[in-house]
């Protein structure tokens, strides 16, 4: 599945492409655009699907690198239409059109970053070391979105927040295993709890930050230590890659 999903990848650059240049024409060009990338995308995560499962059932941490690659591209295209449409007929210094321009090049590393999993896959002794790049890469857009001013949508107790700082505790002595063993399957385990770990820990921080108990210091106090929480920990995914 390795050739058709490079080919699906390069349609779906070439359909952004189209999007973006899209904001600055027609409501139907960028219409058509939206609809072509949709469509692209759903071929994209099928055809990765059929390549994780032809991995077989006794690699399910390597089916989820692939599976997390594709989710993250789809992710990145469902922000990039949003902003084509905030960006659309709108001069070029509009600060919605560096918010285009910061969607369109997110939109390019996780594609990139779907092809070098889709590559490494096949190369047992680049397959860890693959996983944690993507994952630290993750990890930095994930902290980027915690660190906008975007309130959440909804708000959750601090107690949850408490709760989910748990998982990282766990991941972090994952990665300690990983970093001493040097196994590639045990690198892969690591990256893909570490993703899921941070990603928890960051979005009950913020729900937790936000709830209306909460004044104003405490909020800051919580999202400062998010913040610093996540970058510790990327250090120490960092070492681990180093290793």
């Amino acid at each position: 599945y390795r050739e058709n999903i490079l080919k699906t990848a390069k349609t779906l650059v070439e359909d952004t492409k189209l999007l973006v240049s899209g904001a600055a024409s027609s409501q139907d060009k960028l219409a058509q655009a939206a609809q072509s990338s949709a469509n692209t995308i759903t071929q994209l995560a099928e055809v990765v699907k059929l390549g994780a499962a032809s991995l077989g059932s006794d690699d399910p941490e390597t089916q989820v690198v692939l599976i997390n690659a594709i989710k993250d591209v789809a992710k990145a295209l469902s922000d990039l239409i949003g902003a084509t449409k905030g960006a659309a007929s709108k001069p070029a210094d509009d600060p919605s059109m560096y918010q285009l321009k910061g969607a369109a090049k997110v939109m390019v590393t996780n594609v990139t970053s779907l092809l070098k999993t889709v590559k490494a896959v096949e190369d047992e002794a680049t397959r860890g070391t693959r996983a944690l790049e993507a994952t630290i890469e993750y990890i930095k857009q994930e902290l980027t979105v915690f660190q906008s001013r975007e309130v959440p949508e909804k708000t959750s107790s601090p107690e949850e927040s408490i709760r989910m700082t748990k998982g990282i505790t766990m991941a972090t002595a994952k990665a300690v295993a990983a970093g001493n063993s040097c196994r590639q399957e045990d690198v892969i385990a690591t990256a893909n709890l570490s993703r899921k770990a941070v990603a928890d820990m960051l979005t009950a921080c913020k729900q937790a930050s936000y709830h209306p108990d909460v004044s104003e210091e405490v909020r800051e106090r919580a999202l400062r230590f998010g913040t610093e929480c996540t970058l510790g920990y990327l250090e120490l995914l960092e070492h681990v890659l180093l290793v």
